[in-house]
């Protein structure tokens, strides 16, 4: 069968990384069983398990050593034959370990359940998959800083209700992403520390199994959990678990991602708005089409693939927390199908959003003649607040000064609908002699309007990125290529 003759998941073949699809991909996954069951057997053996006699240890250093030659050479097709016949994925690969490795076919799995393997993958692979959307969220962070940091001072409209409101500066609008961002690097950090190991733990989490291996020796027992926990790279277990662990950590850990894609949806949207205005622009290649249509079209083609996977992982949360909250007493297996799509999708759609965002935020476009003229023409409705001070402290009736604004405000607004290129707003104010004792060139030369702005740049990027940068310096001036 030819692979275009069936569905393919674009998560993999267009959007996430090598990486990250390698991650949670079928090797990876059954080799990671293995060299849990070799960490099991191995701890088995140096806490002293011993058979039914007392006296003969029960796991041989060999018998370790031959699973240990073979966590990497899978079956896989001997391993899917076990599982057509068994209906057990956790049996079919023991199975097919033990037919790789017969000498020790008889210590696979000794005293464990099935989520032994599959639970402990589960946190071994987010906590790698954490670590990758980590960096690769600080190197977004990074570019959204340079480019705040060199647009600091360039004077753009700020709009509330995307309407115009008052002047910022593009690096100042460029802070507002990137601090949403650092907050989901915090959360992103917190859930890494956090996790932990499921770690040994028996059939319904009493470890019962393991107390009748090691012969009532609860110490021993104790030692086991931490043990193996050890071997795979865990400092901590988790205290208590039924069969499974809390399905709330995939809960949490999704609800992480969602934010970090909430964020990019956000930093998306606005460069789509933005991109409209001219203002503001992602990459557009030379070759690139827009349109097959209309040839003139420059698409916001990155933004617009960005909101959307990014709409798709903060989806995946809905599912995460309603398995979570029907987990039934010790365990319940209707949360196994949905785990295998919302684990690896979300990673895998994190993934994408933040290729997607560090290769935009690296190659941002600005216009700074159309800013200046979008400026032009509305900022004289900014100033309006100044004249209108200015003229109340000169004498004026501050009510009746409002309503003469109010109005020439409207038709300079109706002269622009009608074609004019100019705000005349200021030459109405100018020549209206309620406002004759108003100094405009003093007021436009005092203007600033976009306040503290180029120092909030500045000191944001001192007191929250700069220590950011220190932590993971390693890993400053990341970029990423889009694919199709």
């Amino acid at each position: 069968m030819s692979e275009h003759d069936v569905y393919d998941n674009p998560l993999v073949t267009r959007y996430a990384s090598r990486e990250m699809a390698e991650l949670w991909g079928p090797q990876r996954k059954f080799s990671t069983w293995r060299r849990l069951w070799v960490a099991l057997a191995e701890a088995e053996h140096e806490l002293g398990l011993l058979t039914d006699d007392g006296r003969t240890p029960r796991i041989s250093p060999e018998q370790v050593a031959a699973l240990r030659a073979h966590t990497d050479d899978i079956d896989f097709a001997r391993a899917n034959d076990y599982e057509r016949r068994s209906r057990h994925d956790v049996m079919a690969h023991i199975r097919a370990y033990g037919d790789a490795a017969p000498a020790a076919r008889d210590v696979i799995h000794l005293g464990a359940t099935s989520c032994y393997v599959t639970d402990n993958t589960d946190l071994i692979l987010m906590r790698e998959g954490l670590g990758l959307l980590r960096d690769r969220l600080v190197g977004a962070i990074d570019a959204l800083a340079r480019f705040a940091q060199r647009h600091r001072d360039v004077e753009t409209l700020g709009f509330t209700h995307f309407q115009p409101a008052q002047m910022t500066t593009v690096g100042k609008r460029a802070c507002l992403w990137c601090y949403d961002f650092i907050i989901d690097l915090h959360e992103l950090e917190h859930r890494l520390s956090a996790l932990r190991f499921r770690g040994a733990k028996g059939t319904t989490g009493t470890q019962a199994s393991f107390l009748a291996l090691f012969r009532g020796d609860h110490d021993t027992v104790r030692r086991l959990d931490l043990l193996v926990a050890k071997k795979m790279g865990f400092d901590a277990v988790y205290p208590v678990t039924g069969q499974t662990y809390s399905r709330k950590v995939d809960s949490q850990v999704l609800d992480a991602l969602s934010g970090v894609c909430q964020s990019a949806h956000k930093f998306g949207t606005d460069l789509r708005l933005l991109s409209h205005r001219q203002e503001v622009e992602e990459p557009f290649e030379k070759e690139q089409v827009g349109s097959s249509a209309m040839p003139y079209k420059r698409n916001p083609m990155r933004a617009e693939r960005l909101c959307g996977l990014a709409r798709f992982v903060t989806a995946l949360t809905v599912s995460a927390a309603q398995t979570a909250a029907t987990q039934w007493l010790e365990r319940t297996l209707d949360d196994s199908v949905n785990r295998r799509l919302t684990l690896p999708q979300g990673f895998l759609g994190t993934d994408g959003v933040l290729r997607l965002l560090l290769n935009v935020g690296n190659g941002l476009v600005v216009n700074p003649e159309v800013i200046a003229r979008n400026v032009r023409q509305t900022k004289p409705y900014m100033m309006t607040e100044n004249i209108l001070m200015a003229a109340t402290a000169a004498g004026g009736d501050r009510q009746q000064l409002h309503e003469r604004i109010r109005e020439h405000s409207h038709a300079a607004t109706d002269r622009l609908k009608a074609g004019a290129t100019d705000n005349d707003l200021l030459e109405r104010l100018k020549g209206d002699t309620a406002f004759a004792r108003v100094d405009f060139a003093r007021v436009e030369a005092d203007d600033c309007s976009f306040g503290r702005a180029p120092e909030q740049v500045d000191e944001f990027i001192a007191q929250e990125v700069e220590p950011i940068r220190q932590r993971y310096r390693h890993l400053l001036g990341q970029s990423a290529e889009v694919e199709v």
